[in-house]
């Protein structure tokens, strides 16, 4: 797991693992007004899940292919569970 960077802008998290990774960026509230979050991964031109966590209740979806998920669905959602853990990433083992 590393911090991932481009030109000037940053992702919060890059978790690799063989030939799998993962994108996250975490923040504690989405701006409306601001599409900081999301861009820096919409940047990102590959199909490895991408992934805003937040503690925004209110703040959920997919924007261009981007979750916006709070935390505790993130950490707590079987469909997630499966995905970071079981599945074809298994990044939990």
């Amino acid at each position: 797991m590393y911090i991932g960077k481009n030109a000037t802008k940053e992702i919060d998290f890059v978790a690799v693992r063989r030939d799998a990774r993962i994108y996250v960026q975490v923040c504690r509230n989405l701006p409306e007004e601001s599409d900081r979050e999301v861009a820096n991964l919409l940047e990102i031109k590959d199909h490895y899940p991408k992934y805003v966590v937040t503690m925004d209740e209110l703040a959920t979806g997919n924007i261009n292919g981007v979750k916006i998920v709070h935390l505790a669905d993130f950490l707590l959602s079987k469909e997630y569970e499966t995905v970071f853990c079981t599945g074809q990433y298994g990044f939990c083992t």
